[in-house]
């Protein structure tokens, strides 16, 4: 299996020294970098792939609960914290796991074990495309393992670790747990676009552009997103007819 990648973000050397002796000893564990603030944190995240942090909540100017809040839902999170009444506030935003400090190896490796888990479901979610010239995917929803006709896919709606799926026929989405990112990198980019951090639309079923918006059907409507809309607009340029 691919390695998760991993950030370590403490303003104490002694701390990052034990998280990555420990990250050292679990094999599908891989050390991508060591932070002293959030904010060196923020600027890593935005030049290499990182699944998971481990993350120390008191840090000066910008805690790791408000670090949480920046960063998007693809990126993974287990708290380390001195201070045992944040634990709430952890998992309001969705924490894997909770480390009070000190903390052995064997606690480390239990909330280590529980990341992969996670990610070990999310990748399961999606299991590939077909030969059929990339018009099927098979994602995993629930314990069944379910066709999907690309043609007939409206858009990808992501909330939080689900993905739901909008397909013309039924009145109601397919839920699948994994991110929205992995699936992106997958799909046929001359097909679907991004056009809204939490929406992949189907290019091929447009009915109208207006300002801001494009309309799938008559009851799906989304909203294009100041950083996808340049991308969006090179598309409507290529296909206008002049």
């Amino acid at each position: 299996m691919s390695k998760i990648c991993c950030l370590i973000i403490d303003d104490e050397p002694l701390a990052l020294n034990i998280l990555e002796g420990y990250i050292s000893r679990i094999p599908y564990l891989r050390l991508t970098g060591r932070c002293y603030s959030a904010f060196e944190a923020l600027e890593m995240m935005n030049n290499y792939k990182i699944d998971l942090l481990f993350l120390d909540i008191q840090m000066p100017e910008l805690t790791g609960i408000e670090l949480s809040r920046i960063i998007g839902d693809d990126v993974k999170i287990v708290f380390t914290t001195a201070y045992s009444s944040f634990a709430v506030d952890g998992f309001k935003v969705n924490a894997l796991d909770y480390l009070l400090k000190p903390f052995d190896f064997e606690a480390f490796q239990r909330a280590a074990r529980k990341a992969k888990e996670w990610f070990d479901i999310r990748n399961a979610g999606f299991t590939g495309e077909s030969n059929q010239g990339g018009n099927i995917i098979f994602i995993k929803s629930g314990y069944k393992q379910i066709k999907i006709n690309l043609e007939n896919v409206y858009c990808f709606e992501g909330l939080k670790d689900y993905v739901k799926i909008w397909i013309s026929g039924k009145e109601e989405p397919i839920m699948t747990l994994m991110s929205l990112k992995g699936l992106e990198e997958t799909l046929p980019a001359s097909r679907f676009m991004r056009i809204h951090r939490s929406f992949i639309i189907s290019l091929d079923k447009i009915k109208l552009v207006e300002r801001n918006k494009v309309q799938l059907t008559n009851d799906i409507y989304v909203t294009i997103s100041d950083p996808y809309r340049e991308q969006f607009n090179h598309f409507l340029t290529g296909i206008s007819i002049s």
